[in-house]
């Protein structure tokens, strides 16, 4: 049992999770916008998620992003290696239209890690953008991306599907921002630290409204795009409320991390049915 925990855990803080759900998400764009997916576009973001989230964990704490202190963040450290090794061979394939998007995507991501100037802060530092960082870059990532590899206008229903990725991650990321009250520096500014945790969790409540009802605002609206999105209403709604400061250790990690991968699991079944 210790053993399948270790591995369990390495799944979670490796970040592979995490980049399963992007992968998700990214399937989630295919299905409700009907563009296809590119497969070394998905495999790219895939392992692509994981060496940057590692590098964003990590890599602030290790001396000049290269030595690790402990074999545990050696080990992951190896595996985002190797994730950086395969995501470059998928990401020879892609269009170089989809590279200037990844490099804004990057770079952004590294503003929001990395100080530009010495004594400098970086992205995350400052007051209250670390939530909507994300969540951008999670919209551009599997939104954007996917239409600009198949070659897709930016049309109306491409950016309402952006704005609904966009709350989508908001909503997820609130659980992650009031779990780390006890963590986070005053200094961030994070919601829960300038309008509380109920507040919060009340803004989280209503951003599921827009995200829901966006779908009837598209040209192009499928019968099992609205059910998942009703579904979805419904669980994120419910999680604000089951959300707390004191949490179980996968609570947001794992359970709330998996909401996009029952997105698509979900999307994916309805189809098939419809």
């Amino acid at each position: 049992m210790n053993v399948l925990n270790r591995i369990f855990d390495f799944y979670l803080d490796a970040s592979i999770h995490v980049a399963l759900a992007v992968y998700a998400l990214v399937h989630v764009t295919d299905i409700t916008l009907g563009y296809g997916v590119d497969q070394h576009l998905s495999c790219f973001l895939f392992f692509g998620s994981i060496a940057c989230y590692n590098f964003v964990k990590y890599g602030v704490e290790a001396k000049k992003y290269i030595l690790v202190a402990t074999r545990y963040h050696k080990n992951i450290q190896l595996a985002s290696f190797l994730a950086l090794a395969i995501a470059v061979y998928h990401g020879y394939f892609l269009k170089m239209e989809v590279w200037f998007g990844v490099t804004a995507l990057v770079a952004l991501t590294g503003l929001y890690a990395v100080p530009l100037l010495p004594h400098a802060k970086n992205l995350r530092s400052w007051g209250g953008l670390k939530i909507f960082i994300v969540a951008l870059v999670w919209a551009g990532a599997t939104v954007l991306l996917p239409v600009l590899e198949e070659g897709g206008q930016m049309d109306k229903d491409v950016w309402i599907e952006s704005v609904q990725r966009f709350l989508f991650v908001l909503i997820l990321l609130i659980p992650f921002e009031i779990r780390d009250l006890v963590y986070d520096s005053p200094e961030l500014k994070t919601l829960p630290q300038r309008y509380g945790v109920a507040n919060t969790k009340i803004v989280g409540f209503f951003g599921t409204f827009p995200f829901f009802f966006l779908i009837f605002w598209k040209d192009t609206i499928y019968i099992y795009e609205a059910i998942a999105g009703g579904i979805l209403f419904l669980l994120l709604g419910s999680l604000m409320f089951v959300t707390k400061r004191q949490q179980n250790k996968y609570f947001a990690s794992f359970w709330v991390e998996g909401i996009s991968i029952f997105w698509w699991a979900v999307l994916f079944a309805l189809e098939k049915l419809f």
